[in-house]
């Protein structure tokens, strides 16, 4: 099988440990090919749903960059980390015991709860150092183990839900589970730090696990492990057809003719679009189809008076 000429994805359930990179370089070595790419990096200590596309099917990358996430974390109150999460030293200690857990306790965790409730309507949020932003070319994480200090501009997130599922006292710590569906770009150790410090306890992101990418969630993946051992039976059942990928966007069906011209690269004529076009907003990006299949991108444009649709990515 050539795995180059697929519009593939796969949905891999990340284990600890594994990079995004690492992943890739796996699905390289597995699939024979070097045409491989992931959607949304997640941290090595991190698990969880990893779109990863392959072949044909780098094409559509692109399109799950805007895709919203859901996370599971568990969060310990206490301590931070230079890392923010597990994985890093420890930089400093303030674990509540005493009359202020009892206090705590005995409020059912306001103070926590509160802080979690003020993050939640959060619109900008501050990268973490150890993190794969760049600057400059270089990676914050990059930099930040080389002992250079970076300046890292706030980005405009969106929290659309957060809900905490449990708080317990496990070996003298503060841990709270919860559930954080937001928008991309959205750091959930910086959640964790800036919900320690709200508190003045501290906080580190203790695990981690994405749920959803988009319109995929954990019910659609499979472990590295699993794959590896369909695959050696030649069973390829875990692959995916990436247009998967766009299947937001709102459809443009074409006929014979108006499919020709798009695969010749030609504009078409709005005109014979019009519903489409008034039940979208401007801006929209539209999946044009032709005999069920994705054969490009397109977007409506305004030219010399001529309103056509104009091909945004070939993808026949």
């Amino acid at each position: 099988m050539n795995f180059e000429e697929i519009n593939g994805l796969i949905l891999l359930d990340k284990s600890v440990g594994m990079t995004s990179f690492g992943a890739d370089t796996k699905f390289k070595r597995l699939l024979q090919t070097k045409k491989v790419g992931h959607c949304g990096t997640l941290d090595p200590f991190a698990t969880g749903v990893l779109p990863v596309c392959f072949g044909k099917g780098l094409r559509f990358v692109r399109y799950a960059d805007k895709y919203d996430k859901a996370y599971f974390c568990k969060a310990v109150f206490g301590k931070t980390t230079d890392t923010l999460d597990i994985e890093g030293e420890v930089v400093s200690e303030n674990i509540p015991s005493g009359e202020v857990l009892d206090s705590l306790v005995s409020s059912d965790y306001k103070l926590i709860r509160d802080a979690f409730e003020e993050i939640s309507h959060i619109t900008m949020q501050t990268p973490p150092k150890y993190s794969a932003k760049k600057i400059n070319g270089q990676k914050a994480y990059e930099l930040a183990r080389k002992g250079i200090e970076v300046e890292l501009k706030p980005n405009k997130v969106t929290i659309h839900k957060l809900d905490i599922i449990d708080i317990s006292v496990v070996d003298g710590l503060i841990e709270v589970s919860f559930e954080v569906y937001c928008s991309k770009g959205t750091y959930i150790r910086t959640i964790c730090d800036d919900v320690g410090k709200i508190t003045d306890f501290g906080a580190f992101a203790k695990e981690l696990r994405r749920i959803e990418v988009g319109p995929f969630d954990l019910s659609k993946t499979y472990t590295m492990e699993q794959i590896e051992e369909m695959a050696s039976r030649e069973d390829y059942s875990f692959i995916l057809d990436a247009s998967k990928i766009v299947d937001y966007m709102p459809v443009l069906k074409l006929n014979a003719t108006a499919a020709s011209m798009v695969k010749c690269g030609k504009k078409l004529n709005a005109k014979y679009f019009t519903e489409e076009l008034e039940s979208n907003e401007p801006g929209t990006l539209f999946r044009a189809m032709y005999e069920d299949k994705v054969i490009a991108v397109m977007y409506e444009s305004f030219e010399d008076d001529k309103h056509v649709l104009r091909i945004e990515r070939m993808l026949a």
